[in-house]
C-alpha cells in the first residue's frame, strides 16, 4: 500500500498556486518553492519526497513558471510514474509528463527513428532469457536455467554501464564482480546475443536507452529539437540512476541546469543491475551552485522504528554511509519492535501467519499487513502457512492490477452497462452507485464472501473486491457520481496505473517492498545466511544487504516483527544465529553501535549542511512548524523573507550599527578565505541577526541561514559583535 492510497482518495484540487503548498513542513516548502537551477533533494524514508517534489512542480505550473509540456519527471518504475501522474492530477498538473526512463526514451525513439535512421524501429523484445540461450546454444556452451538467468543479468549489467563485449571481463574484473561463468564465456555469450538481435532485427530494454543516446549524440538537430519541447526536469530515486541513465539525462539536459535531483544514499539496493550512488553524492561537485534541501522528518514509522532503522545504519560503513540522514519520527510512540526466534522455517512461517490471524481479528485490514523477504524462494512456506490459517494474501511483483484479465474484463462490463443500464435487468434494484457496481460485477464472479482457500480463484474474487471497495470510496468522496462517472474514473486510474488497494496480506521480497509501506510488517528470514545473503562477500556488498534491511524496516508505520529461525526444516541442525546486522540492536545482543547510537537528535534537515560536534549539538534539529512572519504572523514562502523572518513589507527594528559592524567584519572574513562576501553570510542573514540581536548560540542557529557549520566557525565572533564587544581582527580565520 502506497502513501497516495493511505491518505485520502479523492482530494479537492486546491484552489490557487500558493494553496498546493499548504500542510508542507518547512523543508519540503523549501523544494517546493526552489524552481530556479540545480536543486538535490536528499530525503530519507518517510520523509514525503514523492510529495515534496510533485508540489514543487504542481506550484510551478499553478503560479505560471512553468508549461506543464515542458516538464518531464522521470522515475524507475510504471507504478512510481502513475503514482506521480495520479498525484500532479490531483494538484491541477496533469499535463506534466511523468515516465521511466525507458518509456521517456522509447516515446522519442519511436518519433525520431525514421528521421534519424528510416524506417520503422525493430521490434522490441519483452523477454530476452530465450534469445541469450539461443546465443550461448550458438557458441556450443551449456547454461542451466539458474545460470542462464545470471548471464542475462550480466549482459544487462554491461549494457547499462556501456560495456562492450571485449571490454566484459575486465570491467567485472576492476570492480570485484563475481561472475557466474567464466568471464570469456560470458563475453562470448555476450557477443553472439548482439549478433543475433542483429540478424533478426530486433533490440532489447536496455537497447532503448542506447540507442536514444546515439540518436540524440549524433543528431544535434534532434538534441535541440527535444530539449526545446523539455526544459525542466525532475528525477526521482536519483540514487539508482546507472551510467547510461546518466548519460541520457546529460544529453536531455544539454548545458542547461533546469534540474531537480530527490534520492537517498542509504537506499541503494540495486547495485547489481548498474545503479549507483555515485551521481547523487557527486551532484554538489558538478554543480557547485545547487539548492541542497535535506528531509529528515519521517511521517511514516513510529519513533521506535525509527530508532531501529537509524540504529542499523550508524553501524554502516563506506560512502554511503558517510551521508546517512538520521530520521526524526514525526509520528506518536509506538510499540516496540518484536523479536522472535523459531526453531526451523516452517514455524517461523507458522508463527507469523498466527500474529497475523490475530492482528487481522483485532481490526488490522489484511492490506496493512506485509511479510518480506530475502529471496523469492523463501515465498512458498509463508503462503502455505497463510492458507492454512485461513488469511488472504497477494503476491507483490505479479500482474500489475489495470493489466489482470479479470480487472479488464470487469472494466469491459461496467463500460456497458454505464452505456445501458436502462437495459439491464440486473440494475432495476440498485438505486445507488456501490449496488450498481455489486450488481455489474457479480456476473463476473464477485460475491459477498470470498472463496475458501487460496490460488487463482481468490485471486480474481480479489481483484473484483477491490473495484467494488473503490465505487464505495468514490461514491462516498463523489455525491450523486454516476456508474458513467466511474468508468471514466478507472480509465484516467489505468493510464496512471493507480491501482486500488487489494484486501490480502502482501509477500513480497525487500527489493519489490521498495517505495511501500504498511501499518505492520514482518521481516522473516534475518539469519546469517540470508541477510546478508551467503554470497555478499565483499564490504561493499555486504553493506547493501545492511541496506536492504533499512529498506525493510523502514516500510513499517506502527508495528514491526523481525524474526529467524535456527535450522531450515524441522529436525535439522540448529546451526544458524540471527543477522549480524542486529548486533546490539536487538534486546540481549552483544555489540557496538556506531556514531549517533541508533537514537538522538537526527542529522539536521533543511539547506544547510550540517557536522557533528562543538556547538552544533545545541541545533540538531531545525523548526517544526511553518515559517511565519515575527511582525504579522503571516505564512513565508518566499527564500528571502524566510532568512529574515518577516515580510518584506512589514517594519524593520534592525540595529543599523550593528550590521554595519556585521558587514565590515564579513569582508574581513571574505578577503582571508577568498571567497565572495555572501559565502560568509549573505546580505538577508546579516539583516535578520542586526534585528535578532542574538544572545547565544541556539539564538543565533535558529536563523534561517546560519547553519551549523557557520555557527561552529563563526559563531563566537558573531556573538561578541552583537554583545558590542571587540573582535580580534588578527586571528587566524579556520
Amino acid at each position: 500500500m502506497t502513501a497516495a492510497t493511505h491518505s485520502t482518495l479523492f482530494p479537492q484540487v486546491p484552489d490557487t498556486a500558493d494553496a498546493v503548498l499548504d500542510g508542507l513542513d518547512p523543508e519540503q516548502r523549501e523544494v517546493a518553492t526552489a524552481l530556479h537551477g540545480p536543486v538535490c533533494v536528499l530525503a530519507g524514508a518517510g520523509t514525503g519526497k514523492t510529495r515534496a517534489i510533485t508540489h514543487r512542480i504542481a506550484y510551478g505550473v499553478r503560479a505560471g513558471i512553468l508549461q506543464p509540456s515542458s516538464v518531464l519527471a522521470v522515475t524507475f518504475t510504471n507504478r512510481a510514474a502513475g503514482e506521480m501522474r495520479g498525484r500532479l492530477r490531483q494538484l491541477g498538473a496533469g499535463g506534466v509528463q511523468a515516465r521511466t526512463f525507458h518509456s521517456a526514451a522509447l516515446r522519442q525513439l519511436q518519433y525520431f527513428w525514421p528521421k534519424a535512421v528510416g524506417g520503422s524501429l525493430p521490434r522490441l523484445v519483452d523477454r530476452k532469457i530465450q534469445l541469450v540461450a539461443d546465443a550461448a546454444a550458438a557458441c556450443r556452451i551449456r547454461l542451466d536455467r539458474g545460470e542462464l538467468r545470471d548471464v542475462t543479468g550480466e549482459i544487462e549489467w554491461s549494457k547499462v554501464t556501456q560495456t562492450i563485449p571485449a571490454d566484459y571481463a575486465a570491467a567485472a574484473a576492476k570492480i570485484g564482480r563475481e561472475a557466474p561463468r567464466d568471464p570469456a564465456e560470458i563475453a562470448q555469450i555476450y557477443s553472439a546475443y548482439e549478433d543475433l538481435k542483429r540478424d533478426r532485427a530486433v533490440i532489447d530494454f536496455e537497447d532503448v536507452l542506447l540507442l536514444t543516446v546515439a540518436v540524440l549524440q549524433d543528431r544535434h538537430d534532434i538534441a535541440d529539437q527535444v530539449r526545446s519541447q523539455y526544459q525542466h526536469f525532475v528525477v526521482d530515486e536519483y540514487q539508482d540512476v546507472s551510467p547510461l541513465q546518466q548519460r541520457l539525462l546529460e544529453l536531455w539536459l544539454g548545458e542547461r541546469d533546469s534540474l531537480c535531483v530527490v534520492g537517498d544514499a542509504s537506499q541503494t539496493i540495486y547495485s547489481f543491475t548498474g545503479a549507483t550512488p555515485d551521481h547523487l553524492l557527486d551532484f554538489r561537485t558538478r554543480h557547485p551552485g545547487a539548492t541542497v534541501v535535506k528531509l529528515v522528518r519521517d511521517y511514516r514509522s513510529s519513533p521506535q522504528v525509527v530508532h531501529l532503522a537509524n540504529g542499523l545504519l550508524s553501524q554502516a560503513h563506506g560512502r554511503a554511509a558517510e551521508h546517512r540522514l538520521e530520521l526524526i519520527s514525526q509520528r506518536p510512540s509506538g510499540a516496540e519492535p518484536v523479536y522472535a526466534e523459531y526453531t526451523d522455517e516452517p514455524a517461523e512461517a507458522e508463527g507469523a501467519a498466527r500474529r497475523i490471524r490475530d492482528l487481522i481479528a483485532s481490526g488490522v485490514p489484511a492490506a496493512e499487513i506485509a511479510i518480506l523477504f530475502r529471496t523469492n524462494s523463501q515465498s512458498e512456506t509463508y503462503e502455505q502457512a497463510l492458507a492454512d490459517a485461513g488469511v488472504p494474501y497477494q503476491l507483490r511483483g505479479a500482474e500489475r492490477f489495470f493489466d489482470r484479465p479479470e480487472v479488464r474484463k470487469a472494466g469491459s462490463a461496467l463500460r456497458a452497462a454505464a452505456r445501458f443500464g436502462g437495459n439491464d435487468a440486473l440494475l432495476d434494484d440498485a438505486d445507488d452507485l456501490p449496488s450498481q457496481v455489486r450488481a455489474v460485477l457479480s456476473g463476473e464472479g464477485w460475491t459477498t464472501r470470498p472463496p475458501a482457500g487460496s490460488g487463482a480463484v481468490r485471486e480474481r474474487w480479489e481483484s473484483l473486491a477491490a473495484l467494488v471497495n473503490l465505487a464505495q470510496d468514490f461514491a462516498t468522496a463523489k455525491a450523486g457520481a454516476t456508474l458513467a462517472d466511474l468508468v471514466a474514473e478507472l480509465d484516467e486510474r489505468a493510464n496512471a496505473q493507480h491501482a486500488p488497494t487489494v484486501q490480502g496480506v502482501t509477500l513480497a521480497s525487500l527489493h519489490s517492498a521498495k517505495g511501500l509501506e504498511w501499518d505492520v510488517v514482518f521481516l522473516v528470514g534475518v539469519a546469517e545466511g540470508m541477510m546478508p545473503i551467503t554470497y555478499a562477500k565483499t564490504d561493499e556488498q555486504v553493506e547493501e544487504e545492511r541496506r536492504l534491511l533499512y529498506v525493510g524496516v523502514t516500510r513499517a508505520r506502527e508495528h514491526l516483527f523481525v524474526s529467524w529461525a535456527l535450522a531450515r526444516s524441522p529436525g535439522g541442525r540448529a546451526g544458524r544465529r540471527p543477522s549480524r546486522f542486529l548486533d546490539g540492536l536487538r534486546p540481549g545482543s552483544v555489540g557496538t553501535v556506531g556514531r549517533g547510537g541508533g537514537g538522538g537528535g537526527g542529522g539536521a534537515g533543511g539547506i544547510e549542511r550540517g557536522v557533528r560536534g562543538g556547538v552544533a549539538t545545541a541545533v540538531g534539529r531545525r523548526s517544526r512548524t511553518p515559517a511565519r512572519c515575527r511582525v504579522c504572523g503571516r505564512t513565508l514562502t518566499d527564500a528571502g523573507e524566510m532568512k529574515l523572518m518577516r515580510c518584506e513589507g512589514c517594519p524593520s527594528d534592525m540595529d543599523e550599527g550593528l550590521y554595519e559592524r556585521l558587514r565590515e567584519w564579513r569582508a574581513v572574513q571574505a578577503e582571508r578565505s577568498g571567497q565572495p562576501a555572501f559565502c560568509v553570510f549573505t546580505d538577508k542573514t546579516l539583516m535578520a541577526i542586526a534585528e535578532t540581536v542574538p544572545d547565544d548560540a541556539g539564538e543565533l542557529a535558529r536563523i534561517p541561514g546560519v547553519g551549523v557549520r557557520k555557527l561552529n566557525r563563526f559563531g563566537t565572533e558573531v556573538l561578541a559583535i552583537c554583545a558590542g564587544r571587540e573582535v580580534d581582527e588578527e586571528r587566524e580565520s579556520d
